[in-house]
């Protein structure tokens, strides 16, 4: 699955994480887990297997959300649909191996009436919102692969 790079909103970051792909992979892909450690979510529960097809839901930001899997390739990338609020998504993550860490990178694209009425905004929130969920997940592995509970 690739992004929509014609979209009203349009965003690409990535991080450097002192971890190897499979422990960013057992934060990154427990999402029924990720509400302990991004703060920007206050729910998330996946139906199902993490398989493509399943569906998870998860609130982020106060928006609930009805995502769905397409790909999940075991510490390489896992990616996802998604709608909510007037809104449509996709969200790509790929984990690469660099020495002794991983880059994850994540693109997301987002369109729909509420997206193309705030177009500036949305931009802005979407970056926002990837920087800051590689942050988290960064500290939360981190602190994880040192061996401190998350």
């Amino acid at each position: 699955m690739e992004i929509n790079r014609q979209a009203p909103a349009v965003a690409e970051k990535e991080i450097r994480i002192d971890a190897s792909p499979a422990d960013v992979w057992k934060v990154h892909a427990d999402i029924n887990g990720w509400h302990t450690w991004n703060p920007d979510i206050s729910t998330s529960k996946l139906v199902g297997e993490l398989s493509p097809g399943s569906e998870f839901k998860w609130t982020s930001g106060g928006v609930k959300i009805t995502s769905t899997l397409e790909e999940v390739e075991e510490s390489r990338r896992i990616s996802w649909t998604g709608r909510g609020a007037g809104t449509s998504a996709r969200h790509l993550w790929t984990l690469e191996a660099d020495g002794d860490g991983t880059i994850l990178k994540t693109e997301e694209s987002m369109e729909g009436w509420l997206i193309s009425l705030m177009k500036g905004k949305a931009q802005k929130t979407l970056e926002a919102s990837l920087a800051g969920w590689l942050i988290d997940l960064k500290q939360a592995v981190e602190m994880n692969h040192n061996g401190t509970s998350v």
